[in-house]
Parts: structure tokens; sequence; C-alpha cells
């Protein structure tokens, strides 16, 4: 504690404090949309629970890799070359992470483009829950928390040396996630033009995630940019749908 009250006695620690909490929120929403997407998927009972877990899961990893600092920004050291392109253990986890997020995405903009015949509902139904169960949705939880709790810790050992400040700001941003998660998680369920749109985030996250792992460096800014006025042409096109439909009762109505 002694050595804490100093450091925040600096504006330096201040301004490093709140870049950082910014950033991991920011880097927090993939990993919360991806939650949001499978939780939705199981029955409505367990959603908000594997939701609690998920994230809760989130903070642990983070904090965890935290305290082996020293062992993961050595996760950023070649471990071997193919072609003249160096590998490390972080690329190969980014590369394996970034091609799960565009199987999964993949899969569920299948299953909502090419609805299954109706004589294979029943089948799908029962598929479905042996797939789609509580257990099944927080072990995927997990595999992509490593993944964006890798990249997140690594995000904070390049902005700032001081250990207190990266815990502070990790448990802040899970937090602001612990508090967003319920709202997104519902906006996205009873949206489902939304659905589509958050899978196209994910798709295109995965491949950015590939394509770091392969060192072909995407500026997040450009990333959360796209997402941002993607996501601004969709609310557009939301308030279009919702005037239309109100004219639409108001003619029937008269």
């Amino acid at each position: 504690m002694d050595a804490i009250l100093p450091l925040f006695s600096d504006p330096a620690a201040w301004a490093a404090l709140i870049a950082l909490v910014v950033m991991e929120v920011v880097l927090g929403i993939d990993n919360l949309i991806f939650i949001s997407i499978l939780s939705n998927k199981l029955p409505e009972d367990q959603r908000q629970r594997v939701r609690r877990i998920g994230i809760g899961l989130a903070l642990v990893m983070r904090l965890a890799l935290l305290s082996i600092i020293a062992w993961l920004v050595g996760l950023t050291q070649p471990v071997f070359e193919i072609w003249g392109n160096e590998f490390s253990w972080k690329d190969l986890i980014l590369i394996a992470g970034g091609l799960f997020l565009v199987w999964k995405a993949t899969k569920e903009i299948h299953h909502s483009v090419d609805p299954v015949p109706s004589e294979h509902h029943d089948l799908l139904d029962k598929k479905d829950v042996v797939i789609s169960n509580a257990g099944a949705a927080i072990v995927q939880i997990i595999l992509l928390d490593l993944v964006f709790s890798i990249d997140s810790i690594l995000t904070a050992v390049g902005m700032t040396e001081h250990l207190p400040i990266m815990v502070i700001a990790v448990i802040v941003s899970v937090t602001v996630m612990l508090l967003a998660a319920d709202p997104l998680a519902n906006f996205i369920n009873k949206n489902p033009t939304v659905v589509m749109l958050a899978l196209g985030f994910l798709l295109m996250i995965g491949m950015v995630l590939i394509a770091d792992g392969f060192g072909f460096h995407v500026p997040k800014g450009y990333i959360y940019a796209a997402m941002a006025f993607s996501a601004g042409v969709e609310a557009l096109n939301m308030a279009a749908r919702k005037r239309q439909a109100k004219a639409a009762a108001d003619k029937a109505g008269s």
C-alpha cells in the first residue's frame, strides 16, 4: 500500500490509468459480444448465469496472467520460423483463437441464412439441446477468454510498467463488462438483424486475430471505427423500420 499511494500522486500515473481503462473496455467489447451471442442460444433460465461465469472467468484469467507477466511477455519470443516468418506462442494462440472465431461465426451465420427444412426441426432441436448446453457454452467461452485475455494483458504491458495500474484497469474494465452484459445480450436477442451484425463483427475480429498471428498488424482504431460505422448504419435502419411500422399501424387504425 505504501508503494501504491506515491504512484497515484503522479499525474502521469492517472493519465496512464485512464488511457488503459478505456483501452481495456474497448478490447472487452469483442469478448462481450461473443459471450452474449453464445449465451443467447441457451435456455432463458441459464443465460444470465453463463454470462456471469464467462465474465468472471475473464477477470480470473486476466489477473492470473498479470501474476505471471514475465512468462507472458516471453510468449512473444519467436519459437520457430517458416519461409522467413517467425512465429511465437502468442502468434499461435492468436491464430488458433481467430480460426475458432471464424468457424463459430460462419457456423452461426449459416444457421441463420440457411433454415433447416421443417421435417428436420425436431432432430435439430434435439441436437441443439446436446450441443448448446451450459457446459459446452462455458468451454467455448473459456477458450476465447484466454485469447482475449492474453491480447488484453499484453496491451496493458505495452502501455504501462506499473502492475497496480494494470490490475485496477483490468478490474474496472471487467466490471463494465459485467454491467453491460445483460443489456447488450437482451438487445441482441430482441433484434435479429443486430445478431447478424454482431456475427459479422466476430468474423472480422477472427480474421484480424489471424492476420496478427501472421505478422500483419491491423491498427485497432480502424477496426473499431468500422464497427462503430456499421452499428450507426444499423441504428438508422432500426429507426426507419420502427417509423414504417408505426406509419402502417396508424394507417390501419384510421
